[in-house]
């Protein structure tokens, strides 16, 4: 039996507002920011109708156009463009959409509002308002995918291979900029720098470095899908179970035609689960005062996993835990998608830092000192951090659906698990909060129900919907997403059924 459908009524109404806006004012084959057409030379994403990429590729180097990227795992091409050409581009029949190269920026390694961090690193409650450790999970076996500025290696991190998509010289891993490391460090660290007291969420896992971003933090589009293009097509010798993406762009066009959003959801049918930050944008930047639709791309991928924040006020116990105003609120542009699906602790966090790195040497007054007095850390905050908590979490997952002799569950899968087991926090709406905020040890007790062979919905039932953290026994908010329908009760629509891919 299913439950009823029912969308809150916040959402229904900034889903009108926002999808009678920009998106019937666009010409169909153009993003926003390509209107009106730029003058000069242009940075494109050409999207082509299926199977003629390279008779587009052709017809663009006939005519003195560079094309930089063919890409093997949608029908896409970068290319320099002169903004003249686009009226021969919008009138081509094999030319389905034209997007800009943007700039992709990082959503993290902000001070986040304290006046200085301390001067040493105290015992981190960040895996403890997770509900963990839980004995014998570490994320051991999984591999996660960091596309992101680099790793600066230390002793906290081994089992490490990367991937430099930002020159083609080969060379030991590296972060010019430095929030890579930040992101690597919650997701993997083992400790040893801290003496255990800032260890990763999951510090068993196989870390796949991919650089994308520069000394700035910055990267073009067409970069970051040439990474998710690697790590998709090599998925099996890389050994990629997850990508963490903290990182994205403004939303210039609906999700169905926006070239990174596509390259996600081409990794999750790959089976790949992909963690995206929400972004920084939940700041209205003229009141202050929090905002909606400020989701980034690709946050808005239906598929992917995309992550608010919370500050967990550096306490165990979740009563005390809000969404910081910085953190990018639904519902997504142009399509008002319900985003984000959930937050996660992403503020005041301790994490392992490039020594030297931009990040590093622009917060002087963020560095905190690790083993031996060396300022070996940094305490920041932004959506980034939070993608790399539920990156780690999801790790911790799939090592327990295999631990029980299971297949990996599918992306959907982890995701629904992730929605159902969040604890709602009572101050904030769906748009802000999504279904809640992370909860590790229930999703970990879910997915165990799951993968020893019981249904979703059986599970479910199975298994008590509540989780202890600190002194609180806390009930799970009980909700997915079916399609972009919120749906509540205790008999819960699952994925099509489709448990395991």
């Amino acid at each position: 039996m299913r439950t009823k459908r029912v969308i809150p009524a916040v959402i229904l109404a900034l889903a009108v507002i926002l999808a009678a806006g920009p998106a019937t004012a666009a010409p169909s084959k153009f993003d926003a920011a390509l209107q009106p057409p730029p003058a000069g030379t242009v940075h494109v994403l050409i999207s082509t109708t299926h199977g003629n990429a390279g008779a587009v590729t052709d017809r663009l180097r006939q005519h003195g156009r560079s094309v930089s990227k063919r890409f093997a795992l949608l029908d896409l091409i970068a290319a320099n463009i002169v903004g003249d050409d686009l009226g021969d581009l919008a009138a081509a029949s094999d030319v389905a959409s034209v997007s800009l190269d943007s700039l992709v920026v990082t959503s993290g390694a902000s001070a986040g509002g304290k006046t200085a961090a301390p001067a040493a690193a105290p015992a981190s409650t960040l895996t403890a308002t997770l509900g963990l450790p839980i004995k014998g999970a570490n994320g051991k076996g999984v591999g996660v995918a960091v596309i992101d500025s680099g790793l600066a290696l230390n002793g906290d991190f081994s089992n490490v291979s990367f991937y430099d998509f930002t020159s083609t010289a080969a060379g030991a891993p590296y972060d010019d900029y430095g929030h890579g490391t930040l992101v690597a460090g919650l997701i993997a660290s083992k400790g040893s720098l801290s003496q255990k007291a800032h260890t990763g969420v999951s510090p068993g896992v196989r870390l796949v470095v991919m650089k994308v971003l520069d000394a700035q933090g910055t990267a073009q589009t067409s970069t970051v899908i040439a990474a998710i293009e690697f790590a998709t097509l090599n998925r099996a010798a890389l050994g990629v179970d997850v990508i963490n993406l903290s990182l994205g762009h403004p939303i210039y066009e609906a999700a169905a035609t926006d070239p990174l959003v596509q390259a996600v959801e081409a990794a999750v049918r790959a089976g790949i689960v992909v963690v995206v930050s929400a972004g920084n944008f939940g700041r209205n930047i003229v009141t202050g005062d929090p905002g909606y639709a400020g989701v980034l791309s690709p946050g808005n991928a239906p598929s992917a996993i995309t992550v608010g924040a919370t500050d967990t006020r550096d306490t165990v116990a979740r009563g005390d835990d809000v969404v910081p105003a910085y953190s990018s609120r639904g519902p997504t542009w142009y399509d008002a998608f319900a985003k984000p699906d959930l937050v996660a602790p992403g503020t005041h966090l301790v994490s392992d830092a490039a020594i030297g790195s931009t990040i590093y040497n622009l917060f002087p007054s963020r560095q905190v000192a690790g083993n031996g007095g060396q300022l070996r850390f940094l305490n920041m905050s932004g959506t980034s951090l939070s993608a790399a908590v539920t990156s780690g979490v999801v790790a911790l997952m799939i090592e327990q659906a295999r631990d029980a002799g299971a297949p990996d569950p599918s992306p959907e899968t982890i995701k629904e698990v992730l929605e159902y087991t969040a604890l709602p926090l009572a101050a904030a709406d769906g748009l802000t909060q999504g279904h809640g905020e992370l909860n590790a040890a229930g999703a970990m007790a879910l997915i165990h129900a799951i993968a020893t062979g019981l249904a979703p919905g059986d599970a479910a039932a199975a298994v008590v919907p509540q989780t202890t953290i600190g002194t609180d026994t806390l009930t799970w908010g009980q909700t997915v997403v079916w399609g972009n329908t919120v749906v509540w009760g205790n008999t819960v629509v699952w994925g099509n059924a489709n448990i395991y891919p």
